[in-house]
């Protein structure tokens, strides 16, 4: 499987392009069909779990391949509406799918696949000792947030809004690896960060819950996109990552159900 990180999403181009009407047209593939290349546009916070659930794809569906384009989901929304070549987007937050069917370029309505929550993303042992929102206002205790625009950032302003927390960020990422890469590297004290992120750092980082992360939870939306140059294999790729091994791959990484299905 083909994985890129890129904020400029370069699919690749199908071999075939097939004009669409609309969802459900005579000459399309059947629902469910695979074959060929499937790209997909996915919020970064996703990488671990959609570059597993692609290589499985693949090998449910010999001859087909799948390119991913993981960045920030406001991001990836502006390029699918500007005709950046994809068949399936799946983005953090509803406000950011709410981009793209409003532009008229989903095909039908899109289905919420998973829920995240943030944590405080900490170094290893927790040295600065912070135990919730409150720690992160301490004088000199330097913070990484996404920007406002993407879903990580919107979550991280509800959830100090929740806690009556004002706080200066050291920096503003465009998306939650971002983020999470200045604890990483030690460039700050911690950073708001989905919980299925912080459980990817095996161990190099803690993850700090705190009460008021109930008050953000994203909803994941996913859909097949209108244009999509395989409209049969990204309807059979959404299949997928709904079944139940597909959602248990989601929560196994820490993504929960969506209250509803």
């Amino acid at each position: 499987m083909t994985v890129r990180w890129t904020r400029a999403a370069r699919a690749a181009t199908a071999a075939l392009t097939l004009a669409l009407a609309g969802c459900g047209g005579a000459d399309e593939p059947a629902a469910g069909d695979a074959g060929g290349r499937v790209t997909v546009f996915a919020a970064a916070s996703l990488t671990e779990s959609f570059t597993r659930l692609g290589r499985d794809f693949e090998a449910a569906h010999p001859g087909t391949t799948v390119t991913v384009n993981f960045a920030g989901s406001s991001a990836l929304a502006t390029q699918i509406t500007q005709g950046a070549p994809a068949d399936v987007f799946v983005a953090a937050s509803p406000a950011t799918m709410k981009t793209v069917t409003d532009a008229g370029d989903a095909a039908g309505e899109p289905t919420i696949l998973v829920r995240n929550q943030l944590v405080i993303a900490v170094p290893a042992g927790n040295p600065g000792r912070v135990t919730g929102l409150a720690d992160l206002a301490r004088p000199g205790v330097k913070v990484a947030l996404c920007a406002e625009q993407v879903p990580c950032g919107a979550a991280a302003k509800t959830a100090l809004g929740a806690a009556g927390v004002r706080l200066t960020p050291a920096t503003l990422e465009q998306d939650v690896k971002g983020a999470l890469a200045k604890v990483k590297l030690g460039e700050v004290d911690a950073a708001l960060v989905y919980r299925t992120d912080a459980r990817a750092t095996a161990g190099a980082l803690d993850a700090v819950e705190f009460p008021e992360s109930a008050r953000a939870v994203n909803d994941y939306p996913i859909v097949v996109l209108k244009h999509a140059a395989n409209p049969g294999g990204a309807r059979a790729f959404v299949d997928h990552v709904r079944s139940a091994a597909g959602l248990a791959v989601l929560t196994a990484a820490g993504f929960q159900a969506p209250q509803s299905r």
